[in-house]
């Protein structure tokens, strides 16, 4: 008895579907840190210090992340940090 016709393999079409679904989620899932401008990074940071997510210490001339306890000496450096921050615990909370 002869084996399958190979024309009917379709298995082949199921990976690269597979594949090509894979890399559109992880597309989606991914958030754009690479634009944040030094006047974007201290109007989020501005921001996060009024909602208590950032404690500035002047002394020592930083900022705390509080949620996370990160600590920061640049602004732009942090509103990177808390945008990323913010995704992960938004993938992880979609994921539960």
């Amino acid at each position: 008895m002869p084996g399958p016709d190979p024309h009917d393999d379709t298995s082949r079409d199921y990976e690269q579907f597979e594949k090509a679904q894979l890399a559109q989620d992880r597309d989606a899932a991914g958030i754009d840190t690479a634009d944040v401008d030094d006047a974007t990074a201290q109007s989020l940071v501005n921001n996060l210090v009024d909602a208590d997510v950032v404690t500035p210490v002047p002394e020592d001339q930083i900022l705390v992340h509080e949620p996370s306890g990160t600590t920061f000496d640049s602004s732009t450096q942090l509103a990177v940090f808390h945008r990323g921050w913010t995704a992960a615990c938004n993938a992880d909370a979609e994921g539960e």
